[in-house]
Order: structure tokens, then sequence, then C-alpha cells
């Protein structure tokens, strides 16, 4: 099974997050989820800008220097961001996985490096010209790309504690994810 490095989103370590380790902890997977902002959770996306702007990357890098660098990288929505900082200092990661958000993709990514994405469709933070071409990439690239969208959800719809949750969109997405991961 895989060891997974899941990043939290700009509002901090919270439920989400952490029900998505007990899940996949649950699949057989280790699952660690550091947490960015030393215990601190934001109200709102500009409350967590505002205290995790500075050397978020370094707090990352810091939090996964003791882990195998074969772990997969995963964020939630800015938490992406996070892990493709990651990945290109990373490169022998066994997968990516992206949820509620896309983030680029390191010049020196390995092509056998499957990558996974999940995301609203459409989504507020994401354009859809972006979610569009990352979805065309995913025939094009060297890299082995899948971009899962769900039409109708919201930007957080995994996160029953938000007004966006959509239990059907989330049951699919943990499948999915669930299922990349035993592929691993």
């Amino acid at each position: 099974m895989a060891t997974v490095i899941l990043f939290h989103s700009v509002r901090g370590l919270r439920s989400l997050e952490r029900g998505a380790a007990e899940r996949l902890s649950a699949a057989g997977h280790s699952v660690v989820t550091p947490d960015l902002y030393d215990g601190r959770v934001a109200g709102s996306a500009d409350a967590g800008l505002a205290f995790g702007r500075r050397s978020l990357c370094d707090r990352a890098e810091r939090a996964v220097a003791g882990l195998p660098t074969s772990a997969v990288l995963g964020g939630v929505s800015m938490g992406a961001a996070v892990a493709a900082s990651l990945w290109a200092k990373r490169p022998e990661a066994a997968g990516v996985l992206f949820l509620h958000s896309i983030a680029e993709i390191p010049a020196n990514a390995r092509s056998d490096v499957p990558v996974e994405v999940h995301l609203a469709d459409p989504d507020v933070y994401e354009p859809t010209d972006e979610v569009a071409a990352w979805s065309a990439a995913a025939g094009e690239t060297p890299i082995a790309l899948e971009v899962f969208t769900y039409p109708g959800a919201g930007h957080l719809y995994t996160d029953p504690t938000r007004p966006d949750f959509d239990a059907e969109a989330a049951r699919l997405t943990w499948s999915r994810v669930e299922h990349f991961l035993a592929a691993l």
C-alpha cells in the first residue's frame, strides 16, 4: 500500500483532511497530514492566506524531510500547489493527487508518475480554460494524467461540513482515489 502525504487547504488542517486520512488509512495506506499552520484554522480563505503565505513550502519541506521520497504527494485545494512545489524536489514520488485544484507539473516530472485530479465543474477557483487544458493534456502529455470533474459540485464538495458538500460526487471521488492508490 501507498504512503501518502496530504497537504491541507488554505483554511488549515481540518476535518476534511483528517477524514480523508482516516478513510485512506482504513483502506491500508499510511497517511501523513502535515499541519503547515501549527494548529491554526482559518474561518475563510482570506484569513488562511493572511497567516499562511510566508514560507509555506519551506514548512512543507521540513514536514516531509524524514518521509520516503517515493510517497504519494497530495493536496486539497491550496495544498495541491504545496504538493506540486515538493514534486519538483521529490521526483521519485510514486504518484500525485490533486483534490479541488490544479497545479503546475514540474519540468523534471517523470513520465511514469501517475497524476490524478478531482475538480468541481465549474470550480470558482479554477478557470474553465485551465481545467479544459488539463483535461485535454490528459490524452497528450507523456505523464499518466487523469482529470475527473464533477458537474454541479461546489469547490470543496468532499467536505461534509461545507454548504457545497455533494455526497455523490464525494463518494465517487474517494472511490477513484482509493483505486488510484491501490494501483501504485
